[in-house]
């Protein structure tokens, strides 16, 4: 089975509600649709984001360009994901690069599980099984906080994250205050600072948070700032998450020799795939630190079958609307369904209205 073309379709993906973080309001998804299509009739499907509209284009082009490099390969994932390192070594595989490079391997990994008639967990040598959930969210002060709690418990989420980093601590604290009262013990609070802080704030406000019964505080200052991660997760005892950001298996081995925080997620789109975030859960199973996922529900329910030290999925939807059949949320848990490969089949109808 070998690589007859690699087809893209950008989009911008509506929400039901713009996303607010710390670099400013998420009001539609750029998304890229990948299509690896194999002449034995069978095309793998994946999908990459970047959360900037401007930067489609880019991302878009790039995973086209990527897509020549592989073209005529035998669908070996493995085999093409080193072929993309090699072939841009003097590039580097970071950013858009790297992203892109991700969806090429996530659609090869689909299509090899596809021509086996296995879903992905189960080919990669795991059992599907239901997965804890929280709901992720945008930024909420202690009024507006309330709304999302109500959600939560209606949508029977296990937990739930939700922005921090206002200009006044006051805020912060008052929404997780509420938050924890509302959703009472049987739901996990995360918060997630986006990168926001310095390290002197961040020490003081995750001080501050310390005693709030909270599940991580998450990212509190520059993800790349490595020292100082491991210098707030010593200091404090509520666990500190950060992972979305590691950009490869060897960034996120730099993190964990830092010891740079006591949970890791990373991004199947930024550990650059399945391949990567398979070289990524072996790395958190020998350092011993729960793993969770950060955003693309699909294929994480999936790897995290698949990762010794399996902790949360993070459900933040961004192409249920887009395919024939969502995955399903049920009683707090997402299982991986069991369809070949990741099971997603783009819901055309609906795509036709949004690509650009």
């Amino acid at each position: 089975m070998k690589i007859e073309t690699i087809r893209t379709t950008p989009l911008l993906a509506p929400l039901p509600r713009p996303l607010t973080n710390a670099s400013g309001i998420i009001e539609k998804v750029p998304l890229v649709l990948v299509d690896l299509v194999t002449d034995a009739g069978i095309t793998g499907r994946a999908y990459v984001l970047v959360y900037f509209p401007q930067l489609l284009k880019g991302l878009n082009e790039t995973v086209l360009g990527l897509g020549e490099m592989v073209k005529g390969m035998n669908v070996v994932p493995r085999e093409i994901n080193a072929t993309l390192h090699r072939r841009t070594r003097l590039l580097g595989t970071k950013n858009l690069v790297g992203m892109a490079l991700a969806g090429i391997d996530m659609a090869a990994w689909d299509a090899f599980a596809r021509a086996r008639k296995l879903p992905l967990a189960e080919l990669l040598g795991g059992k599907r099984q239901p997965m804890p959930t929280y709901n992720s969210l945008g930024l909420y002060n202690a009024k507006t906080v309330a709304q999302a709690c109500e959600e939560t418990l209606a949508g029977g989420f296990a937990g739930m994250k939700f922005k921090t980093g206002w200009p006044s601590f006051a805020d912060d604290l008052g929404a997780v205050r509420e938050a924890k009262k509302r959703l009472g013990d049987k739901v996990a609070v995360m918060v997630d600072f986006n990168q926001s802080l310095t390290r002197a704030e961040a020490l003081a406000r995750c001080r501050a948070l310390d005693d709030e019964g909270l599940t991580w505080i998450e990212e509190p200052i520059a993800a790349d700032d490595h020292i100082g991660c491991a210098q707030i997760a010593a200091e404090i005892k509520t666990p500190i998450q950060i992972g979305e950001n590691f950009q490869g298996p060897f960034d996120m081995a730099n993190a964990l020799a830092a010891k740079a925080a006591d949970f890791v997620m990373p991004d199947p789109q930024m550990i650059q795939g399945v391949t990567g975030w398979l070289d990524a859960a072996t790395l958190a199973h020998t350092a011993g630190l729960p793993m969770s996922s950060h955003c693309f529900v699909e294929p994480s329910a999936h790897l995290l079958c698949v990762t010794p030290t399996a902790h949360w999925l993070e459900y933040m939807d961004w192409v249920s609307p887009l395919v024939r059949e969502p995955y399903k949320l049920d009683n707090g848990m997402i299982c991986a369904p069991d369809r070949p490969g990741l099971g997603l089949d783009w819901d055309e109808d609906k795509i036709k209205h949004i690509r650009l």
